[in-house]
């Protein structure tokens, strides 16, 4: 399968798709009576330069596969660490195909590009991807779906050209 990451702003016919992805996932925050807007935290996301980004993977006919955003903290967050990796999802229909190492690995690279030095991230069930590409768990945190652990990962950011 061909899959390409692009920013959210380069893809904004995903954001519907991803704001219903957001609500069947996370419904506890997203959901009728939650906290959480989906479509404005998207909307939030929708730059290339400051934080928060947010990335799509889109197929070889631009359908779209998967999500990850880049911001600056974590909502609920008591650790006071930043910043995260967060909006981590994969489409039902394309898990177990890599889309999700390959989104974990561009939003590490747009980190660096950035000028990040290290990411945190919390996870209940994308650990495995996380532990496979280097991330070092630190701790168990709660989140409104129950326990979650704590994800870091030290970034070598790239010096700035002479």
């Amino acid at each position: 399968m061909t899959i390409r990451i692009v920013h959210l702003c380069d893809a904004p016919d995903a954001a519907p798709i991803l704001a219903r992805w957001f609500v069947d996932e996370w419904t506890p925050w997203y959901g009728p009576g939650g906290p959480g807007d989906a479509e404005a935290d998207l909307a939030a996301c929708r730059s290339r330069d400051t934080l928060p980004v947010c990335l799509v993977a889109l197929d070889g006919d631009g359908r779209v596969l998967g999500t990850v955003a880049l911001k600056p903290e974590s909502v609920g967050s008591e650790l006071g660490v930043g910043p995260w990796l967060a909006a981590f999802l994969v489409g039902p229909d394309h898990r177990g195909r890599g889309v999700g190492s390959a989104l974990v690995a561009a939003l590490e690279d747009e980190a660096r590009r950035l000028g990040v030095p290290c990411l945190y991230t919390s996870a209940d069930a994308a650990g495995g991807v996380l532990a496979r590409r280097g991330w070092q768990a630190m701790a168990g945190s709660e989140s409104l779906r129950g326990p979650v652990t704590v994800f870091r990962l030290d970034l070598e950011v790239a010096s700035p050209p002479d």
